[in-house]
């Protein structure tokens, strides 16, 4: 077994005050809060805008979009297949507070993991809040990693799977790992799980209710409320419920995981208690914790932190490719 540690990746007093420069721009920045009606349909249309204009592939990945019936859910997926041999599928959800983005959000991270890695990924474009409630939104992720693990094989040739997400992707992720694992008996083939400031308690950490008006990128104070409107109909102890909240449920027999954070992210109790309780019931986890970054902070453009941390997971997914195919080799 591996155990937990937080110093799977060190940062340098150069890239640390680089981090340090860019909060002190951040703080002049809006913070994010669940957008009403309006604000989620400006968000949406500038997004989708400045998608449009983007690059939409790089050279040796090809880009898909598709839309199935599986399991009595209408998924809509974005697939990565890289050219050379797929080496394995892995399932994305991207992030937005369970509110706003889309799969295509996550190419800049997902483009250079499909074709760095050879993994074929599959992010998933599931409903949104509040058009979508959160079960009804859980149901639509399982269902696409069902497909996955169902199809894979034959769709993309490759057998191995992993999982990841950022954010509220990173708590749908937690979720829907949990639910293949009492779903599928052919679980082992889940490789890994790379979770990024994940949100795995509904009804908040301390690190979430302490969150102050100047915290960076989430609107603090806002944050507590959020979360519990997931789940309206249910009372504190509710929203603790391991199928809402994976930081309370059996977590045993998981594959290997990394788990990320930025020290000033309110959800930072979030990642250490996850990856204390996965170390203790599943043993294989490293972490890191990135010192003086706030929310989403391995999305900065320009910013060595944020290209160290997304090399890392790169070099991490391609690690337990590695370890698969000597296991493989060993076995013949």
């Amino acid at each position: 077994m591996v155990s937990r540690t937080e110093d799977a990746l060190e940062f340098s007093d150069a890239e640390i005050d680089e981090a340090r420069r860019l909060n002190r721009r951040l703080a002049y920045m809006p913070r994010f809060r669940a957008p009403g009606v309006l604000s989620k349909m400006m968000i949406q249309s500038m997004m989708r805008l400045g998608q449009a204009v983007a690059p939409r592939s790089v050279p040796g990945v090809i880009v898909r979009t598709q839309r199935l019936r599986w399991k009595d859910q209408d998924l809509s997926l974005r697939t990565l297949i890289p050219d050379a041999p797929a080496r394995g599928v892995y399932v994305d959800y991207h992030g937005g507070g369970w509110s706003i983005g889309n799969a295509a959000m996550d190419d800049p991270v997902n483009l250079r993991i499909a074709k760095e890695c050879g993994l074929v990924v599959v992010s998933v474009d599931y409903g949104l809040m509040p058009e979508t409630r959160l079960p009804q939104m859980m149901a639509q992720c399982a269902a696409a990693a069902d497909w996955v693990f169902e199809r894979g094989e034959t769709e993309f040739g490759a057998a191995p799977v992993f999982i990841g997400g950022e954010s509220a992707g990173a708590h749908l992720a937690a979720c829907t790992l949990l639910a293949v694992k009492k779903a599928r008996a052919d679980f082992d083939r889940l490789k890994g799980a790379v979770l990024f400031y994940g949100v795995y308690d509904l009804s908040s950490t301390p690190s979430v209710r302490n969150a102050a008006r100047g915290t960076l990128v989430l609107h603090g104070p806002a944050m507590r409320s959020g979360l519990a409107s997931l789940a309206p109909d249910r009372d504190e102890a509710g929203l603790r419920d391991p199928s809402l909240s994976p930081l309370y449920a059996d977590l045993s027999g998981l594959p290997p995981a990394l788990l990320l954070c930025g020290t000033i992210d309110p959800l930072i109790d979030d990642t250490r208690l996850m990856a204390e309780r996965w170390s203790r019931q599943s043993g294989d986890v490293q972490t890191v914790i990135a010192p003086d970054a706030p929310h989403a902070f391995n999305r900065f453009p320009a910013s060595r932190m944020a290209s160290r941390t997304n090399a890392f997971v790169r070099g991490w997914l391609d690690a337990r490719l590695a370890d698969i195919s000597g296991s493989s080799l060993a076995a013949e």
